[in-house]
């Protein structure tokens, strides 16, 4: 599958609503929340006023000029959050365009932006039995914590 990973442009940042509803994972056999839990303040921290902070870095996925995917990154006090100078990365991928690559290729492309730019570290969160992990651990994240449903993860780059 051709696709182009670059810069999210200023007039996209509204889609980073509907990337992180489709972040939410949502182990099979159980019903999908309604998209209004993106409201939530635990879920807004993601996106609420973004590109406002200089922190605010992202990355989008396009195929046939529609963007299928985003990645991006904030310091934040999400489920991520270790300390007040590493930012806390966010990614998503709609399903159709899953398992072509298109999801690592972005990763690989946001630490390489976040290196360049001086980070030391990125971290995120993952729950156990969302087979992202798996992709995590392949591009160089770590567990640095753990507790029963999820994983505190982080890239030294």
């Amino acid at each position: 599958m051709d696709y182009t990973i670059r810069e999210i442009q200023k007039t996209e940042y509204p889609l980073l609503d509907n990337f992180l509803y489709e972040a939410i994972f949502i182990p099979e056999g159980i019903e999908p929340p309604p998209k209004s839990i993106i409201t939530s303040p635990e879920l807004q921290v993601y996106v609420e006023h973004f590109g406002e902070l200089k922190d605010d870095w992202g990355l989008v996925a396009e195929v046939d000029r529609k963007i299928v995917g985003a990645v991006w990154v904030r310091i934040m006090n999400d489920y991520g959050h270790i300390d007040d100078k590493i930012p806390s990365l966010a990614i998503s991928l709609y399903r159709e365009y899953r398992g072509f690559g298109i999801g690592t290729a972005m990763m690989k492309e946001m630490l390489s932006l976040l290196q360049s730019h001086g980070y030391k570290q990125v971290s995120l969160s993952v729950q156990k039995a969302n087979y992202a992990a798996k992709l995590y651990l392949k591009v160089g994240f770590e567990i640095m914590k753990e507790n029963e449903e999820e994983y505190i993860m982080v890239n030294y780059l």
